[in-house]
């Protein structure tokens, strides 16, 4: 079984992204739009990378990861490649929680205000997710995640 992934970048233009996904995920990288699945290369990775609106506007859809890769410690280590903070979705279900990964490789949750667009959504208004904001006490969802508020984690020991 593979899987996949889906990633945002704070400002990545595609053409500097391909490369270091590559060398993040130790696997040749096959842009979406020429992969062929008749003729793939052993171990590739088919990757769209796009703009979007909004802050992390660059978008990363990884298909077809091998089980044998650890999504945390990839995205870290795009992040430092490309030295740009990237986000991934958290395990909380709620739309605007997500998780900030630092090019130092810090992992911490962080919540942004999301709009849908015609373009996909947007996310605006980026804040920690922190005990000290209401949205985030003992009754939230936040308090149910692996990544609780307030938590800082270097990405190897979060894997």
């Amino acid at each position: 079984m593979t899987e996949l992934w889906n990633w945002r970048i704070d400002g990545a233009p595609p053409v500097e992204v391909y490369p270091a996904l590559a060398e993040a995920l130790g696997r040749v990288v096959m842009p979406l739009a020429v992969a062929d699945p008749a003729r793939l290369p052993t171990y590739a990775v088919i990757c769209d990378v796009w703009e979007a609106p909004g802050v992390f506007g660059t978008m990363v859809d990884c298909y077809g990861v091998p089980e044998s890769l650890t999504e945390l410690p990839c995205v870290a280590a795009l992040a430092r490649l490309l030295g740009r903070n990237c986000v991934l979705r958290d395990d909380t279900l709620d739309a605007g929680r997500h998780l900030l990964v630092a090019p130092d490789g810090t992992i911490r949750p962080v919540h942004f205000d999301v709009r849908e667009t015609d373009d996909g959504e947007v996310l605006s208004n980026q804040r920690l997710c922190t005990v000290a904001h209401p949205g985030c006490r003992g009754w939230s969802r936040c308090h149910r995640s692996r990544w609780a508020p307030d938590s800082v984690f270097p990405a190897l020991a979060a894997a």
